[in-house]
C-alpha cells in the first residue's frame, strides 16, 4: 500500500498539467468561491461565514462545503473554487503535481485530531491486531498519511491490511454494518461513532506531525486579487479572535454543524488548535510529512518549498496587527 498507485484512484489528479489556465479560472472576479470541509477543523471558515465577517470586509464569498480534502482539491483544480482548504497530505500532493498552486496559511492543526475507531466488541487492542482486517480510510487525505505513518511506527506492513477507500460520511454505517472492521478519520467522524458505541483504538499523535489544515489558491489569482486576499485573511483572523473569546457560542455552532452533542463537540474541539499561522513548527511538520510521503512512493518528488509556500499574506496580517 505504499506505492504511487494507491493515490492514483483520484481522477482529479489526472487533471493536473492538462487543464489550461483559462479553464481553471472561469468564475466571476467579484465573488470568491471558498471550498472547505464540513468538519471540526473548519471552525474558522464556519465562524467567518456565520458571523458575516467576509461581508464586513467588503467581500462576496460563496462557501462550498465538501466532506474531505481531495474533494476540495478537485474543486480548486477544476476552477470551481478559488480558495480551498485541505489537510497536509492532500496539500502536498496538490502542489507536487501542480506548482501553480500556493499554500498561503494554515487555519487549524491537531496532533490527535485523527483517530482509528473499532466496534465496541472488537478484540483489537493495537495496530498490529488490524493485520488481515478491513480498514476504511479516505486515501489521499491527512488521515491517510497519518495512518501510514502510524503503521510504519508500529512496524506493521500496510500491505497486510485491507485499506478500503471510502468517504468519511459512510464510514460509521460501514463499521456498524460489519462491512469494515475499523475506520480512520478526522473529527467529527470518530466522535459521531463514539456516541453510537464505537471504541477508539488510537490516535495518530506522537509521530512529529501537527496535521495542519492548509488553505491553497492559484498564484495568479493571489496576485490579481491581492486586496481581496488581505480582507479574506482579516475576516478569518476575526473568526479566530471570536473563537477564543466565545467558547460556548462556538460549541453551539459546531454541535449544530456536526450533529454531535455539546459534550462530544467540546472534546472534538479540544483536539485542535485554531490559529492562522505558517510558522516554523507548521512548516517543519509539512516538510516532515512530504519527506515521509516521498519515501513511501506516494509523491515522486518533494515540492520546491520556496516556490509553493507563500507566507506574504500572513506576514502582512501580523505587521498590520503590530502597527
Amino acid at each position: 500500500m505504499t506505492s504511487l498507485r494507491h493515490v492514483q484512484c483520484y481522477a482529479l489528479f489526472a487533471l493536473l498539467g492538462v487543464l489550461s489556465p483559462a479553464l481553471l479560472w472561469a468564475g466571476s472576479t467579484n465573488t470568491i468561491r471558498f471550498a472547505f470541509q464540513d468538519r471540526i477543523g473548519s471552525l474558522l471558515p464556519l465562524v467567518a461565514v456565520h458571523k458575516g465577517y467576509f461581508r464586513d470586509a467588503g467581500l462576496s464569498v460563496k462557501p462550498l462545503h465538501f466532506s474531505n480534502g481531495p474533494a476540495c482539491a478537485e474543486a480548486l483544480y477544476t476552477g470551481a473554487a478559488d480558495i480551498s482548504t485541505m489537510g497536509d497530505t492532500t496539500a502536498i500532493i496538490t502542489v507536487t503535481r501542480n506548482p501553480r498552486f500556493r499554500i498561503f496559511a494554515s487555519h487549524a492543526s491537531g496532533e490527535h485530531r485523527h483517530r482509528l475507531m473499532v466496534r465496541p466488541e472488537a478484540a483489537q487492542a493495537s495496530l498490529a491486531d488490524l493485520q488481515g482486517k478491513r480498514v476504511a480510510v479516505k486515501k489521499g487525505t491527512s488521515t491517510y498519511g497519518g495512518l501510514l505513518a502510524a503503521l510504519k511506527e508500529a512496524q506493521v506492513n500496510p500491505a497486510a491490511i485491507h485499506l478500503i477507500d471510502i468517504a468519511p460520511a459512510t464510514m460509521l454505517t460501514a463499521l456498524e454494518a460489519g462491512a469494515v472492521d475499523a475506520f480512520a478519520a478526522s473529527e467529527p467522524t470518530p466522535s459521531l461513532a463514539e456516541e453510537r458505541g464505537a471504541r477508539g483504538l488510537c490516535t495518530f499523535g506522537g509521530l512529529g506531525n501537527l496535521y495542519p489544515i492548509f488553505m491553497l489558491a492559484r498564484q495568479d489569482f493571489m496576485r490579481t486579487h491581492a486586496e481581496e486576499f488581505k480582507g479574506f485573511v482579516m475576516a478569518l483572523h476575526r473568526a479566530e479572535q471570536y473563537a477564543q473569546t466565545h467558547p460556548q457560542e462556538v460549541v453551539t455552532l459546531m454541535a449544530r454543524q456536526t450533529s454531535l452533542s455539546p459534550k462530544a463537540t467540546c472534546a472534538a474541539l479540544a483536539r485542535h488548535q485554531f490559529q492562522l499561522r505558517l510558522d516554523g513548527a507548521i512548516v517543519h511538520s509539512l516538510h516532515e510529512t512530504a519527506d515521509f510521503l516521498h519515501r513511501q512512493g506516494i509523491i515522486e518528488q518533494v515540492p520546491e518549498w520556496q516556490q509553493v509556500v507563500e507566507p506574504s499574506v500572513l506576514v502582512e496580517l501580523h505587521e498590520s496587527r503590530q502597527e
